[in-house]
């Protein structure tokens, strides 16, 4: 079994108990404020939404969003409790969307769980959906916060100049970078080329 199957298999052994720890808060009503003030569209794409806490603060803020995650029982969760919410089941490494349909990427405790061999990639990939100067929000570990975690799901940890550094070589300039205890966050603008277009980006 491969490390995104361990991990989507062990959410789904317990999936009540994850979704009350998920619930329990939102990320982007405490952290949000320096990914808010860098955007400057409002479509948004919440990577690894879970159970949809993150989803409602974006929504009472105002913003289009969609919640993209590869947990069923997550996807149920936060349905059950935003009806009218959009949700999408997919994998973060090929994202079911158009190239520059997003103004902004939320990916919060979400892009940890890819391989490190997937990272670059999946970043690139975060890259080809965001609009011209679109941002994304990345929050990732530095290193284990409960014993023998890496046990049941998959983690990568990251330093701030690792995570740095993959995020410049897939085309992106860190905006913002914040680090809390075991916790790196990273806002990072998507670069644009000479006529406006985002870096990279091509159609498909």
């Amino acid at each position: 079994m491969d490390d995104v199957s361990r991990t989507l298999e062990e959410y789904e052994s317990d999936a009540d108990a994850y979704v009350r720890k998920y619930r329990s808060g939102s990320i982007a009503a405490r952290y949000g404020r320096p990914f808010f003030e860098a955007l400057t569209g409002s479509r948004l794409l919440d990577v690894g939404c879970g159970p949809g806490a993150d989803i409602s603060t974006f929504e009472s803020a105002g913003y289009d969003v969609v919640g993209l995650d590869l947990t069923p029982s997550f996807l149920r969760a936060a349905r059950d409790s935003d009806s009218t919410a959009s949700l999408v089941r997919g994998d973060m490494r090929r994202l079911p969307f158009g190239d520059g349909s997003v103004d902004g990427i939320w990916s919060s405790a979400s892009f940890l769980h890819v391989p490190r061999s997937d990272a670059a990639p999946t970043l690139r990939e975060f890259r080809r959906v965001l609009r011209p100067a679109g941002v994304v929000f990345l929050s990732v570990k530095r290193a284990p916060t409960t014993p023998g975690e890496s046990n049941e799901r998959h983690f990568e940890y990251y330093g701030p100049e690792a995570i740095g550094s993959i995020v410049r070589d897939a085309g992106f300039e860190p905006v913002v970078v914040e680090t809390e205890e075991n916790w790196v966050s990273m806002v990072a603008s998507a670069e644009t080329d000479d006529a406006g277009a985002t870096a990279g980006s091509s159609s498909r």
